[in-house]
């Protein structure tokens, strides 16, 4: 069965919307279509935070042509006074007489009060058009803006008989150039990466994002060191592209914390959580910093501290080609594990590709997806 009118228009909203990947942080990624006649007169997308959003970008282009068109837009516009003034107000004075939307704003401010007052003025409203692939577009988002807190992506690579190192620790390279270059593009759709001490000691990463063409931002690197052993000389802490904070805790040396804070390096106090950092208490600390998405890049303990307490929102597993072998050679997920195979974290909406000789699998663990429904 073929598409309908309307979701071949709300495809092109949601690629419209993907301009903003990256850049939209906190805000969603939203595109807008203005169309009459089923001929498309204008189109815009949100650049950032504070700037005008996709209905406001889209109208002003149409001008005097939006009276009596239709409005496409993949998330309800918005009926609240934030950094910018409402857009149900400029769709009703533009004199629009439909709107077709994919999904209402998960955000409490608005959550079908948009839709309400442009039915009040007699604007059409047809919701629900390409729903659950809005919902992916924007999953980061709607994680944040219902609780406050990051969605987290778990990225790791392994070998085919599941090793993420050799039983010497190294890593590189374990997957190929492609997905490498898939890792960047994850890297600049998030607003921070995050790893472990370990890793940083293991590989010295820069965990920046190195992409073709125009970078306009970078993600904040995070770096859990619970007792500060971070190399001073680690190459994160000398590049100066973008922020990086040390995660510590009371156990660490203050002198070298000092040091830190002198080379311009941001060092955040945690609480513990079973002698480790609560990772807890720093995604809700994040929260409250803006920081909707963070991708975890990190070894199998601090991968460990995030899957045994049910905090990833999302994997990205590579697995690629090759059988490393050792028994002591790290695999991903450590800690105590399953007792049987009943218990294991089922992932479910999987999605495979072939990444040259790569296979990537993303998926969503459903325990955690229950949870939060």
């Amino acid at each position: 069965m073929g598409m309908t009118a309307d979701e071949k228009l709300m495809k092109a909203v949601l690629e419209l919307a993907k301009k903003g990947c990256g850049i939209t942080s906190p805000n969603p990624m939203v595109g807008a279509l203005v169309v009459k006649d089923g001929k498309i007169i204008a189109q815009g997308y949100h650049e950032g935070p504070g700037k005008p959003h996709a209905e406001a970008v889209a109208l002003e282009k149409a001008g005097g042509k939006a009276h009596g068109a239709s409005l496409y837009v993949n998330l309800e516009p918005c009926c609240h006074h934030g950094r910018t003034p409402p857009c149900v107000d400029r769709i009703i004075k533009a004199g629009i007489r439909e709107v077709v939307c994919a999904m209402e704003d998960p955000n409490p401010l608005v959550s079908g009060r948009g839709f309400k007052k442009l039915m009040e003025h007699g604007i059409t409203v047809k919701k629900g058009v390409l729903e659950k692939e809005a919902q992916r577009l924007n999953e980061v988002f709607v994680k944040y803006i219902t609780f406050g807190e990051p969605f987290v992506i778990c990225k790791f690579a392994m070998t085919l008989d599941g090793k993420i190192a050799s039983k010497t620790g190294d890593s590189k390279w374990i997957s190929g150039e492609l997905s490498r270059r898939i890792v960047h593009r994850l890297r600049y759709a998030v607003d921070a990466v995050l790893t472990g001490v370990g890793t940083v000691i293991a590989d010295n990463p820069l965990l920046n994002c190195r992409l073709d063409g125009n970078i306009e931002k970078q993600p904040v690197r995070i770096i859990l060191d619970s007792n500060l052993r971070i190399p001073f000389n680690s190459r994160l802490l000398l590049d100066k592209g973008s922020k990086t904070i040390v995660v510590t805790t009371e156990k660490c040396s203050l002198k070298r914390a000092e040091k830190l804070k002198h080379m311009g390096i941001e060092v955040l106090f945690a609480p513990l959580y079973r002698e480790r950092i609560d990772v807890r208490w720093l995604l809700k600390h994040l929260g409250e910093r803006e920081i909707a998405g963070v991708l975890v890049e990190a070894g199998s303990s601090v991968i460990t501290s995030f899957v045994e307490l049910g905090l990833v929102d999302k994997f990205v597993v590579f697995v690629a080609p090759k059988i490393v072998g050792g028994a002591g050679a790290p695999t991903p997920v450590a800690g105590e594990g399953a007792e049987v195979m009943e218990q294991a974290l089922l992932l479910e909406d999987i999605e495979v590709s072939r990444i040259g000789n790569d296979v990537m699998i993303v998926g969503y663990p459903q325990k955690q997806r229950r949870q939060k429904n």
